[in-house]
């Protein structure tokens, strides 16, 4: 039987000191998580991060940094969730844009709001994301290598 970790990507995005958060139905309660997906067939990271980031919250962004690589495993269902987090700029909303169907909704949220001890996130990840984008770290998007064929 072969294993394989779910690849997602995430992009933390910040607007006039505040961040681009989806609200979402997960196993049917309201949580809170970055725009965030799976990797698809054939795409490369970069792609993943701006097409689900557009999908979840319809705000094309543009990719300023890698913030780093993260992986969880998930308490309720035991899988391995690695995640790909950028560090983005809000480019355009596209407000006449349906969202994908969990989505609730999408916010701009303060971080006092999101790092709060009673703030619904997705997985403990969505904090500590947030937690080191405060921290400064950052790494130039050139730390990933997307060999795509001739």
């Amino acid at each position: 039987m072969n294993w394989y970790p779910h690849t997602t990507v995430a992009c933390i995005v910040e607007q006039n000191g505040r961040f681009l958060m989806v609200e979402e139905k997960d196993d049917g309660n309201t949580v809170f998580n970055q725009p965030a997906g799976h990797l698809d067939e054939g795409e490369t990271l970069f792609a993943a991060a701006l097409r689900e980031t557009l999908e979840e919250t319809a705000w094309e962004v543009e990719l300023r940094a890698f913030l780093g690589t993260y992986q969880y495993l998930s308490p309720h269902n035991r899988t391995t969730y690695v995640r790909h987090c950028f560090i983005a700029t809000p480019l355009k909303e596209h407000k006449n844009r349906a969202l994908d169907p969990e989505i609730i909704a999408a916010h701009w949220l303060t971080a006092e709001h999101i790092l709060d001890r009673d703030f619904a996130a997705r997985s403990p990840i969505v904090k500590q994301v947030l937690q080191d984008y405060l921290n400064g770290q950052h790494h130039p998007l050139s730390v990933i290598y997307c060999h795509e064929p001739d």
